[in-house]
């Protein structure tokens, strides 16, 4: 944690100390809108992932606007956003121990809570928890609808385990977490249409197969920000999970847009100096691998096609200059992120600007939440 803040309220872009993490918040604004407004009158809930921001005044101004509560990747930085009054919250996320299914439980004293299982065995450490606890969980059982990564195959194994949670009082079968995130990034937008129609049919296989031994599925849950729209006219999906749309990154902003497509502004940007200039058409910046994730790719200078951000060591950032670019020493730049999510995770505040000055400063509460 750094000793001092970067900015104070009322300060301009150039008193901000850098390396710093800034939001434009009328873009931010208008993404949030966006985001509600592409929901309305779907008959779709919004239950934004807060993995995205870790920022408790972000997830309250979601919530205000609509969403249903949010998602976390970690029972710490469920914690978090419990403590800060957050009320319905569901862990996208496979519980890896008996003793964080207590934590977990111990949150829904305060909160309705949520989590995903892919195994036997989760279902009996959430069990167990909640039973000692006395409180009750939403348990989804998550299913591989193509990103490879956990979950249960479609169909008779998603059943079987849905069928022990409906058995295994105190918890509470909620539906299923069909989340296709290979499909975010796909850059043609015939591909991610395809491979939500995929991850459709199999949720929708298998909820009808899960409602044939008598058990209710309430909710179909999953989504993100790069496929959405087709999960809200999929008539299949009856949640959304987007988080990064409200900042949108780099490599959001390489994906091909088709006609329908929600586009969302960048506003999260990371502000950087130019902190020496000694080679010809080059150019250092105090921005590295500590103050943005380079596992998408590297940043974007915002608004300068002349400049190209091509090398990030631990403390600074390598810029190209073409011939004809205007640069010195001390000059303010913008930089879109390659990745939110891991940027993000890297500040202890993020500094909100309005007509060039700093209007808020929010605090990363949940920054750094792994366990």
């Amino acid at each position: 944690m750094s000793p001092w803040s970067a900015a104070a309220l009322g300060d301009t872009l150039a008193n901000i100390e850098t390396p710093a993490l800034v939001l434009d918040l009328d873009a931010f604004d208008r993404n949030l809108k966006r985001m509600q407004e592409a929901l309305s009158g779907c008959n779709i809930r919004l239950r934004a992932h807060a993995k995205s921001h870790k920022c408790p005044e972000i997830a309250r101004r979601q919530v205000a606007l609509g969403a249903v509560g949010i998602c976390c990747q970690k029972v710490s930085e469920a914690a978090v956003f419990v403590d800060a009054g957050i009320a319905d919250v569901l862990v996208t996320n496979q519980i890896a121990s008996l003793a964080k299914a207590r934590r977990l439980a111990s949150l829904a004293h305060k909160a309705r809570m949520g989590v995903l299982v892919d195994d036997a065995q989760q279902v009996m450490w959430l069990q167990q928890a909640a039973a000692d606890a006395d409180v009750s969980l939403d348990v989804y059982v998550e299913v591989d609808v193509g990103s490879g990564r956990c979950g249960v195959a479609p169909g008779d194994e998603a059943v079987a385990l849905a069928m022990q949670v409906d058995r295994s009082k105190p918890l509470r079968f909620a539906g299923l977490q069909c989340y296709q995130g290979a499909a975010q990034h796909m850059r043609e937008p015939a591909q991610r249409q395809a491979a939500i129609a995929q991850a459709s049919e199999w949720a929708c296989m298998t909820r009808d197969a899960i409602v044939a031994k008598g058990v209710a599925c309430e909710r179909i849950t999953g989504a993100g920000t790069g496929t959405f729209w087709h999960e809200r006219d999929s008539g299949v999906f009856n949640e959304i999970q987007a988080g990064s749309y409200i900042f949108m990154d780099r490599d959001y902003s390489d994906n091909q847009s088709a006609a329908g497509d929600c586009a969302f502004e960048h506003a999260l940007f990371v502000q950087t100096t130019v902190m020496s200039q000694t080679k010809s058409g080059r150019a250092i910046v105090d921005a590295g691998l500590k103050a943005s994730s380079v596992d998408s790719g590297m940043p974007v200078v915002w608004q300068r096609p002349d400049l190209t951000y091509i090398k990030a060591s631990d403390e600074h950032g390598v810029l190209a200059l073409t011939p004809q670019a205007q640069l010195s020493l001390g000059d303010v730049l913008w930089l879109v992120p390659g990745h939110c999510d891991p940027t993000v995770n890297l500040y202890d505040e993020l500094i909100g600007i309005r007509q060039g000055r700093v209007a808020s400063i929010w605090p990363i509460s949940a920054r750094g939440a792994l366990l």
